[in-house]
């Protein structure tokens, strides 16, 4: 074995739920937290927290610090030649893991330091008691912009955003009716795997002490699926309790070395979880611009060369963790890995997902790799791999660990994915379109009351094939389009001109 194999030795995850706006953590303070605790996991002293000479920050939706590596640095007393802080995007964790792996194996770094964490639960709660800026924050970057899950201006102007669309609520639900269409289930085949997949999520984050539902009783796959007052249709076909929950106290540290720092250091060898390979590729950000609505390319490179630089077979993963801020995330990577949606051969969460144990903004799957990284110390598993996501199924990011080093004639390896993939075929586009269409995916957006408010839709010129987006057009559409008993996608219908967007209209025709 290499004296430079890249190898995680401690790992840490913090739950703050008891809330008093006075006295709140922000998020460095929860990070530190995390930090502490996985240098104790480690068995390291403080004087070798100190020496950590990497370090890797995930960004915290709940504020933007000017300089967030450098205020943990200084907190923890160390001076990191390498110090960095990630992109948005719930696959900056996995990537900013892999990268500090690399970087070990190289020999640049001895110690380095993987953390992230949110106060999102406290940042509400203080708003709720009028108490912003929180009691005892430190001072936000005062040229930052509040990170914002209904910011249509994310990408700018665009096609979608014209439109009214283009936020996570409507393009993981497109991609669900996409796939169910194309896999052809009905619509309550589909919204009753879904409740069944979440129910199942559920039970794993209620019996996870980190996860935000510690400790309460499951909810059965009628109190996920069921439409309720309290579990209103957010974006057909998702219902509130399939959709990902953000408010939440949350933060995890990952600490890794190489096999010689760790031997000098008398970390002993039960505390060793060895990184083979780590790969991830982006999507185009316009998310209409992809080829298909049935299937994620970049998820699929992204898993696929992990396991081919791993250095194992597919068949030699044990156990899974598939980001899921909706279900139609861990959908795609089972029907990618031959995996059943509702009976999976092997586990393939290990958190419960972002709604049950808690969407902890980008940092999510850095939880699961603390869990993957007990679970293989405790050898209930040889081999596991994590997969995240960011953005609206734009970015992903995976990677495998393992009980056992890579070969000794296999160095860590690179990402051989490019930053953005290749994209197989796209349609043209049409920003104004008119004339015959057929419906390509779409959803319905449902108000406060329950009541279908708007559809956005992603359909295709008849006579040139080209792609537009566009809303609904009157009642009758959207009524269609909000009807459980059909199924809308390969619908024909018109696109017009009405108020300067694409207006989609099904005929009665088309209903029957």
């Amino acid at each position: 074995m290499a004296p430079n194999t890249p190898i995680i030795v401690g790992v840490g995850e913090v739950r703050e739920k008891k809330i008093d706006p006075k006295h709140t953590t922000e998020p460095a303070g929860l990070m530190l937290a995390a930090i502490r605790q996985a240098a104790a996991d480690a068995s390291i002293t403080e004087a070798d927290l100190e020496a950590a000479d990497d370090l890797s920050v995930v960004p915290p939706w709940t504020m933007q610090y000017p300089d967030l590596p450098g205020l943990l640095a200084h907190k923890l007393r160390s001076k990191p030649a390498f110090a960095t802080i990630g992109h948005h995007g719930g696959e900056q964790c996995a990537l900013l893991t892999d990268e500090a792996a690399r970087r070990i194996a190289r020999g640049t770094s001895k110690l380095a330091i993987v953390t992230g964490g949110e106060a999102l639960a406290s940042l509400a709660a203080c708003q709720k008691a009028g108490l912003l800026p929180p009691p005892g924050w430190s001072a936000p970057d005062p040229k930052s912009k509040a990170i914002s899950t209904n910011d249509l201006s994310f990408n700018g102007v665009t096609m979608a955003s014209r439109h009214g669309m283009g936020l996570a609520i409507h393009v993981y639900p497109m991609y669900e009716n996409g796939l169910r269409a194309h896999i052809k289930q009905t619509q309550k085949q589909n919204t009753d795997e879904s409740a069944e997949l979440y129910a199942a999520f559920d039970k794993v984050a209620c019996a996870h002490p980190a996860s935000w539902r510690a400790g309460e009783t499951p909810r059965d796959a009628k109190a996920v699926g069921e439409v309720t007052p309290e579990n209103r249709l957010i974006c057909s076909p998702y219902p509130l309790l399939q959709n990902a929950f953000n408010t939440v106290n949350l933060s995890a540290a990952i600490i890794m070395t190489s096999v010689a720092h760790a031997t000098k250091l008398g970390i002993p060898q039960s505390k060793w979880v060895y990184p083979l390979s780590g790969a991830g590729t982006n999507d185009k950000e316009t998310f209409y611009e992809r080829n298909n609505f049935y299937s994620s390319q970049s998820l699929e490179q992204s898993i696929d060369a992990t396991i081919q630089q791993s250095g194992i077979a597919k068949g030699d993963i044990d156990c899974f963790d598939f980001y899921s801020c909706f279900p139609i995330v861990p959908k795609l990577a089972c029907h990618h890995l031959g995996l059943s949606v509702i009976n999976p051969e092997k586990p393939i969460t290990l958190l419960g997902g972002l709604t049950s144990f808690g969407g902890a903004g980008n940092n999510y799957s850095m939880h699961a790799m603390v869990e993957m990284a007990r679970r293989i110390r405790r050898g209930m598993a040889q081999n596991g791999m994590v997969v995240a996501n960011g953005g609206v199924l734009t970015h992903h990011y995976s990677l495998i660990f393992s009980t056992s080093p890579r070969s000794s004639s296999l160095v860590y390896p690179m990402n051989p994915l490019p930053s953005d993939m290749e994209v197989r075929f796209v349609p043209p586009l049409e920003e104004v379109a008119e004339g015959a269409a057929t419906l390509e995916t779409y959803t319905v957006v449902y108000d406060r009351s329950g009541n279908p408010a708007i559809a956005h839709i992603v359909a295709r010129l008849d006579r040139t094939g080209s792609r537009f987006v566009a809303n609904s057009s009157d009642v009758a559409t959207l009524a269609y389009l909000a009807d459980p008993s059909v199924e809308p996608v390969g619908a024909h219908g018109t696109v017009r001109q009405q108020d300067g967007k694409n207006a989609f209209y099904i005929g009665p025709s088309a209903r029957l």
